[in-house]
């Protein structure tokens, strides 16, 4: 297939990119060449913005495009539009925040989607508050310029080598160098972070079957735990950490956030269901493979890869602080 990726090569476009040229893809590159330019040389690249100028597409046909970076509506609806004669399939790598109650467990597919407040239709600030609903735009943007011919895919938390937030890498570190590692909420806190690997070549097929219509893909069923995300890092690493489990209020009158931490109020987050991805051939790799192989990427550059989250010294000052609560009671 003649596949065109929309978006850079930092993380997942860079895993969904080797995911169809190991499977004998031809693969063009629409971007504005900022991140690893040359990364990929048996891959063509095109340079453009596509906020402004899609003037590299003019003239081109691919087999289906995949849409890595579509943020606002605007962007989208002009990919879309302009792309719509020229591609048979439109792969929108949207996330399960489009979700209205993402907080209550059980979200599907067919959950409500948010909807942006009075006005909000032509927003293209991207915040905390807003991601969700401008996601949802762009979906709709996608299905408005090529009806039933969308793969609308919405991933959670996604973890492996080259994840630039750092999120799974930090717990990955933190638990190899050992000793007593501060945990927070419950040991059964649900975790549903994908390896990018794992949905990326999950994508690629979809793509090669020319798959439309919305699928959740996040991680297993039943979720992994918090407990065992941490015991597949101390497994991956060999280290001697043992796990001190501190509860919600306490880290939350204390200003902790801490990557990956569901509180009792979000474990919805958690448990988002993706029965249908997995029936359509999602499968996912060990936890434990994921820890080794974040940890390789780790080493070779471990000043930049891995967000400061929590400095020892104010770690093991919690730790000092709940333990003298719970031997008074407090806890």
């Amino acid at each position: 297939m003649r596949l065109l990726v929309l978006g850079g090569t930092r993380f997942v476009g860079r895993h969904l990119v080797e995911a169809a040229l190991t499977r004998g893809h031809q693969v063009t590159l629409f971007n504005r060449g900022r991140s690893h330019p040359g990364l990929f040389p048996e891959a063509e690249e095109l340079h453009g913005d596509r906020m402004s100028d899609l003037s590299a597409l003019d003239g081109r046909r691919w087999d289906a495009v995949l849409d890595v970076n579509g943020y606002v509506p605007r962007s989208v609806r002009a990919s879309a539009g302009k792309l719509a004669g020229a591609v048979d399939l439109y792969v929108f790598i949207s996330t399960i925040s489009v979700y209205a109650h993402l907080e209550e467990p059980g979200v599907s597919e067919e959950s409500p989607v948010q909807e942006p407040p009075p006005g909000g239709e032509d927003a293209e600030e991207v915040t905390n508050e807003s991601y969700g609903w401008l996601k949802a735009l762009c979906e709709r943007a996608a299905e408005e310029a090529m009806p039933g011919r969308v793969l609308h895919v919405r991933p959670g938390i996604q973890s492996g080598p080259h994840d630039y937030t750092g999120r799974f890498a930090w717990w990955v570190t933190r638990v190899a160098l050992g000793g007593e590692v501060l945990a927070p909420g419950r040991p059964e806190s649900p975790i549903q972070a994908v390896d990018a690997r794992d949905l990326a070549t999950w994508v690629v097929r979809m793509t090669e079957e020319r798959a439309t219509g919305v699928y959740n893909v996040t991680g297993p069923e039943p979720p992994l735990t918090m407990e065992g995300m941490l015991a597949a890092c101390r497994e991956a690493s060999g280290s001697d950490a043992v796990f001190t489990w501190v509860g919600d209020t306490f880290l939350a009158e204390h200003g902790i956030e801490l990557p990956l931490w569901l509180t009792c109020e979000e474990e919805g987050f958690g448990r988002v269901i993706s029965a249908r991805a997995r029936a359509r051939g999602l499968t996912l790799r060990p936890v434990e493979e994921t820890a080794r192989d974040v940890l390789a990427w780790v080493a070779e550059d471990p000043e930049h890869r891995t967000p400061e989250r929590l400095a020892p010294a104010r770690e093991a000052g919690l730790l000092r602080e709940w333990h003298r609560q719970r031997r008074g009671g407090q806890g």
